[in-house]
C-alpha cells in the first residue's frame, strides 16, 4: 500500500483518470460530515456495532469492474481506518492500493477537534456535504 497526502491524492486523482476514490467511512459521516467531491461510498465499518462490513470488497471490486490491478484510492477520518481497509483489499488480489494519510478530517488537535490540523478539508480541497 502507498500513501498520499491529502494535496497528493488530488494531483494523483487528476492525473490517472481510471482511479477509483473510496470513501470508507460510515454513510452518517459521509453525508453529515461530508465527503470529497468525485467520492464513491463504500463504508468499511458501520454502527452501531462497527463491525467490519463483509460485502466491502465485493463492493470495491465492482467499483473497479473487477480489474484489480486499477488504482484504489482510499479515504477515512484520519487515515486509520482506510489502512485496514487497504490491508485487507490487497489480502483480496488488489495490486494498486492507496492510504490518504490524516483522512478527511485530519488528527486532533489539543483540544481535541479534527480539522486544524491536516487532513482533506483542512487544506482546503473540494468537498460537499448532504
Amino acid at each position: 500500500m502507498k500513501h498520499l497526502t491529502p494535496s497528493e491524492t488530488a494531483e494523483f486523482l487528476k492525473t490517472n483518470t481510471d482511479a477509483v476514490f473510496v470513501d470508507v467511512r460510515s454513510e452518517i459521516e459521509f453525508f453529515y460530515v461530508g465527503h470529497p467531491v468525485g467520492a464513491e461510498h463504500v463504508a468499511w465499518q458501520e454502527p452501531p456495532d462497527w463491525d467490519v462490513q463483509p460485502e466491502f470488497v465485493a463492493h470495491v471490486k465492482a467499483l473497479v469492474a473487477g480489474v484489480k490491478s486499477r488504482p484504489v484510492v482510499l479515504i477515512c477520518r484520519s487515515g486509520r481506518r482506510s489502512i485496514d481497509a487497504g490491508k485487507v483489499l490487497e489480502d483480496a488480489g488488489f495490486t494498486d492500493v492507496y492510504n490518504v494519510v490524516h483522512g478527511f478530517e485530519g488528527d486532533l488537535d489539543e483540544h481535541f477537534h479534527r480539522g486544524n490540523k491536516n487532513g482533506w478539508r483542512h487544506e482546503g480541497l473540494p468537498w460537499a456535504q448532504m
